[in-house]
């Protein structure tokens, strides 16, 4: 038996040894997909004599493509000469990697995710759809800049139609690979109009730019398949056999992508899980999965079951609940890993007492440890609002923390600042990026100078950068403006001068001195001093791409950056619990799950409730969100949540009714010397909390009482089911406690 094979099940060896032809792998939660993907390429390499030059796989994230990229590495470094595979392949083995865009591609296979396979195939072709190859990617922020510019020049008020919605209705057209003629015809009321007139300007504007957005990447490769066959041809050759991971998430444009590029010779290997499908707000659609077989008629299926990550309590309540989904093909998790603990329902008083009872379990868990493995625990959320509450008991108690989607690293100002002038120094013709760094810092550039810029430039069909060479000219920019003009221009160029004797990291500290971007932070305040170790800490980011040449350094240094996702920004390393919502979990695993805010409404969503679709994508995000636990898993509710600003009293999630008794339990009982959480037992179905008849306790003005999180206290008034209690411990003071819900204990 080949090495590549031997640590496999024989289900997974079936997927890697399918070599020829379309195949689906139909992969459960935690069966090792990843792991039959990978050995499925090695496989190919070293046993069929593929080229690797003639192999790709995509996946949707970095972190996902990376690993994927190393183990393959891996698995070959264990079959092959030492010497001469190190010299190949040493630097995606070190602890220094260098970016596979300077591997030579015909001694390791493409791996990446969509967007960016796209790009490096744009980077070469680009110019055929009369774009410049040296295009600029623009994220969110950049769209809303262009959006807003472009109902400002048409008269339309931002805040009447919102720049955010209308970019939304766009990235969904892109998906549909609908243009603006074909979406302009699908508009049919009153805001589908507005974007309609929007739509073919904001292309304009990009074009103008030289700059595509994210959704271009894809839409603009499948129409340089489309209108060009002989590019298509060439990666048809090139990419004999395709791998794509996660297939169940892939949109219509990456489904055509996809399947252009395996036209030709039908080596298609898709794997992922239809009860995995939870991104149907982006485009996703679960049918490219599930009609796969019509699609590829003579595909061979194969179905991983096999669980390697939770105790085989987890995956019969995960079970329980996406078994009642229609749109699935039917599989059963199963594990040799023991039975394990039978899964936790609390029942909170409300958000902060939730957030309380999860804070001190994790500080119970973890006590008596020689090291608090903080890392092993995460809380899973369905809305970004949930976090707050979390944070602010979190830090009460000392209980350390991180959040996936907060304030992100690239989003900070001082960091889109430097990288604004990374990309005009790319390409020029970036007017978000100019207008961004044109007055940063202040050059006394005021509005009227820049609109006379502005005017001028669209009177000629100009770029911003061209019309302000020509500045001089310009009727209504003054001399001493335009010299000030001519001075930022020399500026510019003297940096494109130096991209080409420098790497990334060289072109951030020359952009930061001869700028005088570092001169106006350095002004000797903690603000400024931060922000300078902020932009410190992108040169280290940088410094990965020293390997490079001059010039294509600085440009895979901005093309992989503006790719990278919440999920790749996630330190492994970092001890800390982790906070996210189920959409940024999928594709993690962590030993203890906290699974909040279970109720109606919140979790599965409103929205949700009268739709049998979104009801079971809701479904499938609930599998998700339980089959990301190993040991542990803990199903959460409060009887009463502020959201939103508002506060509401929601009935359990009525998943939480889906579960077979044998698998959960709705108390939690004592840990010996470590503190007892009292958490109620109440009625797993989908209506209001009732609480057991034990605790209706009748208290009075005086009495003693026990709190499971607050501790002892003395009652001083009684009203309408209502107790105000004074707590001995001078940090949690008075409170008042719904009785039918609070866990009180007359002592």
């Amino acid at each position: 038996m080949s090495k590549i094979l031997e640590s496999l099940n024989d289900n997974q060896r079936q997927a890697v040894t399918a070599t020829e032809g379309p195949l689906l792998v139909i992969a459960g939660a935690g069966s090792g997909k990843t792991r039959a993907l990978t050995h499925r390429i090695a496989y190919l390499i070293q046993e069929k004599g593929v080229s690797p030059w003639n192999v790709l796989a995509v996946t949707f994230t970095n972190k996902a493509a990376n690993e994927m990229r190393e183990r393959i590495v891996s698995l070959l470094s264990e079959t092959q000469n030492n010497d001469a595979f190190m010299e190949v392949f040493g630097d995606l083995l070190g602890d220094q990697q260098i970016p596979a865009q300077a591997l030579d591609d015909s001694k390791i296979p493409t791996v990446g995710t969509f967007h960016s396979v796209c790009v490096r195939i744009l980077r070469k072709h680009l110019h055929l759809l009369d774009f410049e190859n040296s295009f600029a990617i623009y994220d969110t922020a950049d769209q809303q800049i262009v959006v807003k510019r472009i109902m400002e020049e048409i008269n339309m008020d931002p805040k009447r139609v919102n720049p955010k919605a209308v970019l939304a209705h766009i990235s969904n057209a892109k998906n549909q690979l609908m243009k603006p003629e074909e979406y302009r015809q699908y508009a049919n009321d009153q805001f589908s109009e507005k974007v309609a007139d929007i739509y073919p300007r904001y292309q304009n504007k990009l074009a103008q730019n030289n700059a595509l957005d994210f959704d271009d990447i894809i839409m603009k490769t499948v129409e340089l398949f489309q209108n060009h066959p002989e590019v298509l041809n060439y990666y048809q050759e090139k990419f004999k056999y395709i791998s794509v991971d996660e297939y169940q998430d892939t949109n219509k444009a990456q489904y055509v992508l996809i399947n252009l590029l395996a036209a030709k010779y039908r080596n298609l290997c898709v794997i992922g899980d239809e009860d995995q499908s939870i991104y149907s707000w982006r485009g996703a659609t679960i049918q490219n999965i599930l009609d796969f077989e019509k699609d590829y008629p003579e595909a061979k299926v194969v179905v991983l079951e096999q669980n390697y990550r939770s105790t085989q309590v987890i995956l019969d309540a995960a079970h329980e609940i996406i078994s009642l989904n229609s749109q699935r093909k039917e599989k059963k998790l199963w594990t040799d890993k023991s039975e394990g603990a039978k899964i936790r329902h609390w029942l909170a008083t409300n958000e902060r007492h939730e957030a309380e009872l999860i804070a001190l379990e994790v500080s119970n868990q973890l006590q008596g440890t020689e090291f608090m493995n903080y890392k092993d625990f995460v809380v899973l959320y369905r809305t970004n609002a949930q976090s707050r509450i979390l944070e602010e008991v979190f830090m009460r108690y000392g209980v350390p923390y991180k959040i996936v989607g907060g304030i992100r690293f690239y989003e900070r100002k001082e960091i889109k600042d430097i990288i604004a002038y990374l990309r005009v120094v790319q390409n020029p013709n970036d007017s978000v990026s100019l207008l961004r760094i044109i007055n940063n810092p202040s050059r006394k550039l005021g509005a009227k100078t820049l609109e006379a810029l502005n005017d001028f430039a669209l009177r000629n069909n100009l770029s911003f950068f061209n019309s302000m060479l020509l500045a001089a000219e310009i009727e209504d920019v003054s001399p001493a403006k335009a010299e000030v003009i001519e001075g930022f221009v020399k500026l510019i160029k003297e940096l494109q001068d130096l991209n080409g004797e420098s790497t990334a990291s060289g072109m951030i500290k020359y952009a930061l001195e001869k700028s005088g971007y570092k001169k106006m932070l350095n002004d000797g305040s903690v603000e400024g001093e931060s922000r300078l170790e902020n932009i410190e800490e992108l040169i280290s980011v940088a410094s990965k791409y020293e390997k490079l040449a001059p010039g294509t350094s600085l440009a895979i240094f901005l093309e992989e950056i503006s790719l990278i996702a919440d999920i790749d920004r996630v330190d492994e390393e970092d001890n800390a619990v982790t906070f996210m919502t189920v959409h940024s979990a999928k594709g993690l695993e962590f030993p203890h799950v906290f699974i909040a805010g279970l109720e109606e409404g919140i979790f599965p969503h409103n929205r949700s409730l009268l739709d049998r679709t979104e009801l079971e994508e809701e479904r499938r995000l609930m599998y998700v969100a339980m089959t990301r636990a190993m040991e542990n898993l803990y199903l959460l509710h409060a009887g009463n949540r502020m959201l939103y600003g508002e506060s509401r009293s929601n009935a359990p999630s009525q998943f939480l009714a889906d579960i077979s008794e044998e698998l959960i339990v709705a108390n939690f009982g004592g840990h010996g010397a470590r503190q007892h959480l009292a958490v109620e037992h109440i009625e797993r179905n989908p209506v209001p909390v009732e609480l057991d008849d034990g605790l209706d306790i009748d208290l009075a003005v005086g009495d003693k009482v026990s709190h499971g999180v607050f501790g002892n206290g003395i009652v001083v008034n009684v009203q309408g089911g209502v107790a105000t209690v004074a707590f001995e411990d001078s940090s949690v003071g008075v409170k008042k406690l719904a009785l039918s819900v609070a866990p009180l204990r007359k002592l």
